[in-house]
């Protein structure tokens, strides 16, 4: 049987992506909705492709023109229309592709409506790990980012053995073999020079600050049922090995594989069965050699962060989240430097990381005072460090 699916984020990375190895595989799939936050152009090109019935642009605050041609897809506009379309599309699966809190309601409202989330948004479980795995029994949420692929492909083969580790892989970013204060002062065209992977600005930029790491790190302890002590994150600048679990008799096993995002979204969508993804194999031939480092937590305090959020429980990881976010996008704007983004976080974490996190109000609330405070932080900002 055809699987729906409803692909929230179409026109980023990985809804493009996710859009390619659904053309590979029309007997197996069909688009059922699409929503794009502001690239109208594009949205109808893929709505003229693949003719869903229901289709949103969401960063929008007024309704746009629909050519003629388009008329058979209802489409609704504004930020409501992201949970709006993830409850209503048809369809079995939910691809939660879109990037920032927005992703939160979205996936509560399609497990409401009963169907299986396909998670490429990191802070979902980030800021509400506790609510969406109890909303998530076994099988209705898969992870689509690679290293949480990874190791839940690498837990497929461990049979009734808890694992001891997780070795959650890291590129290391551009800023991998730069010393401290260098980093501090890293313009936006270097911090979005990511050397292995092309993806959207903002994880570009989390990336080379290592918070997307520390992002993994929370959305890994609620995926897995980890301790944060059992998350250990390795450097691997080659990004072949995607990560790995270890086990109590010393075994690790690792899922590798180029760096190529098809796998694990085509994974989401088929498991347990694999596809053609369309993508080369990996030679391991042509490799030469694969290196592991250790992070360096005084040049990326983001990881440190991440551990102490989970400690301290509640909102912490939703501000840890909200202030990255706002610090993040002030950066790519040219109004703070690199070095401030964990410094706003910090301060964030200090002020609001106690409050609670117990239902969707409180991490409404607990998100929205860490934006606050992040920008009020921002207000005596300096010149612009774009180059």
């Amino acid at each position: 049987m055809k699987r729906g699916i409803a692909i929230l984020g179409s026109t980023g990375s990985i809804g493009k992506q996710a859009i390619e190895v659904i053309g590979l595989h029309p007997d197996r799939f069909f688009v059922t909705a699409l929503t794009a936050h502001k690239n109208a152009a594009l949205l109808f090109e893929q709505v003229r492709a693949l003719r869903p019935r229901l289709a949103a642009l969401t960063g929008v605050s007024e309704p746009v023109e629909v050519p003629d041609d388009l008329k058979f897809c209802e489409f609704r506009f504004g930020p409501r229309a992201l949970a709006e379309v993830a409850r209503e599309a048809e369809g079995q699966d939910v691809l939660a592709a879109v990037v920032g809190m927005v992703g939160l309601k979205s996936v509560m409202a399609a497990r409401q409506a009963g169907k299986r989330v396909l998670l490429a948004n990191k802070e979902t479980l980030v800021a509400g790990g506790e609510m969406v795995m109890n909303a998530c029994p076994k099988g209705t949420l898969l992870p689509v980012d690679s290293e949480h692929s990874a190791i839940f492909q690498c837990l497929q083969g461990a049979g009734p053995n808890p694992y001891e580790r997780i070795l959650l892989t890291a590129s290391g970013g551009p800023f991998r073999t730069w010393d401290k204060e260098r980093v501090k002062t890293a313009t936006v065209a270097e911090a979005l020079g990511h050397p292995t992977w092309n993806m959207g600005a903002k994880i570009t930029i989390d990336s080379a600050s290592m918070f997307n790491k520390a992002l993994e790190i929370i959305e890994a302890k609620w995926l897995f049922n980890a301790r944060p002590g059992q998350i250990q994150v390795v450097v691997h600048p080659q990004s072949i090995v995607h990560s790995a679990v270890e086990f109590k008799d010393g075994a690790v096993i690792a899922q590798m594989g180029v760096p190529d995002m098809k796998l694990p979204i085509l994974y989401a969508m088929t498991y347990p069965e694999r596809l053609q993804t369309g993508s080369k194999p990996l030679d391991l031939f042509a490799l030469g050699q694969l290196t592991f480092e250790r992070p360096d937590p005084e040049k990326f305090p983001a990881l440190r962060m991440a551990y102490e959020a989970l400690k301290a429980g509640g909102a912490a990881c939703c501000v840890l989240n909200a202030a990255n976010e706002e610090a993040c996008y002030a950066f790519l704007r040219g109004e703070i430097p690199f070095g401030r983004i964990s410094e706003i976080v910090e301060t964030a974490l200090q002020k609001h990381g106690g409050l609670p996190a117990r239902e969707l109000d409180d991490i409404d609330r607990a998100d929205a005072l860490a934006r606050e405070t992040a920008r009020a932080l921002m207000d005596g900002r300096s010149g612009s460090l774009i180059s």
